[in-house]
C-alpha cells in the first residue's frame, strides 16, 4: 500500500517537473491590457496576417470580433482573406495531414493557447526566437528549444544570435549564460516589437476567454447587489428584533 502511495505520489509530481524544466528561461511579464480596443484590435490584425496561415482557432467564430468595436463589414473586408463568411469558424486551410509533413508537428490550434501556456510564456517566447542553422527552419528559441515553429515576425523584429558565457557559480563550478543579441535590425525598434508582441498575446488572452471582460462587469454588478441585499437585510433583522430586546 505504501509502495501505491509513492507511486501515485510520482505520477502527480510529474507534471510539475515537466513544466519546471520548460521553465529555465526567466519569463517577461506581459503588458496585458483586457481592456484596451485598440490593442486588442491591433492584436487581430497581427493574427489573421501571420498566425492563421497556419494556426487555426476553431472555437472562435469571426463574428465574435465585434465585441472589439468592429463592424461586420470591417470584419470582412480587413479579417477575411479566405472567402469564408463572417459568421464562421477561424479555421486554416492548411490540411493538417500535409501541415505534419511540413513540421514535423500540427501546428497547435491557439484558441485557448493562452490559457494553457500562459500570456508571460507567449510574450517571451514571441521575442526570443534567434538564428541556428542545425535546425530545419534555421531558427531556434531560447524558451522552447528546437522548437519546430519558424521566426515568422523575422522581418519586423529582425535576426537575433545566441551568446553562450561560462561564469563562475560560487561554489567552484561553472554555469551558462544564455543571451541574444540582435545581429541583423528588422523593420521595428525593440520597443516598437514588443509592443507589436504585446498587442498579439493580448488577444490571444482575449481568444482563449472572449467573455471574460463581461464577467467581471456581471460580478461586480452582482457583488454590489448582495451588499446592498445585505444591508437591507441587516436593516430588517433589526426591525424585527426590536421589540424583543
Amino acid at each position: 500500500m505504501r509502495n501505491l502511495k509513492s507511486i501515485v505520489f510520482v505520477f502527480c509530481l510529474a507534471p510539475l517537473v515537466a513544466f519546471a524544466s520548460e521553465s529555465a528561461v526567466p519569463l517577461d511579464t506581459a503588458p496585458i491590457k483586457p481592456r484596451d480596443m485598440t490593442s486588442l484590435q491591433r492584436g487581430a490584425k497581427t493574427f489573421v496576417n501571420y498566425c492563421l496561415s497556419c494556426h487555426s482557432a476553431e472555437f472562435m467564430r469571426y463574428n465574435r470580433l465585434r465585441d472589439l468595436g468592429l463592424t461586420e463589414s470591417q470584419i470582412s473586408e480587413n479579417l477575411i482573406f479566405t472567402g469564408q463568411k463572417v459568421g464562421e469558424l477561424m479555421t486554416v486551410a492548411m490540411p493538417k495531414k500535409e501541415a505534419k509533413q511540413w513540421f514535423g508537428v500540427t501546428p497547435p490550434d491557439l484558441s485557448v493557447i493562452a490559457r494553457s501556456r500562459g500570456p508571460d510564456w507567449l510574450y517571451t517566447y514571441l521575442r526570443k526566437f534567434y538564428r541556428d542553422d542545425s535546425t530545419a527552419t534555421g531558427w531556434n528559441n531560447l524558451v522552447f528549444d528546437k522548437a519546430a515553429m519558424p521566426h515568422v515576425l523575422y522581418e519586423l523584429q529582425g535576426e537575433q544570435v545566441l551568446n553562450v558565457k561560462s561564469e563562475d557559480d560560487g561554489h567552484g563550478g561553472k554555469h551558462e549564460i544564455k543571451e541574444l543579441t540582435l545581429a541583423k535590425p528588422g523593420s521595428l525598434s525593440k520597443t516598437e516589437y514588443d509592443a507589436y508582441v504585446a498587442d498579439l498575446v493580448n488577444f490571444l488572452v482575449y481568444l482563449g476567454e472572449p467573455a471574460a471582460n463581461k464577467r467581471v462587469q456581471i460580478g461586480i454588478v452582482v457583488m454590489l447587489f448582495l451588499f446592498l441585499m445585505l444591508v437591507l437585510t441587516y436593516a430588517l433583522k433589526k426591525e424585527y428584533w426590536k421589540d424583543v430586546h
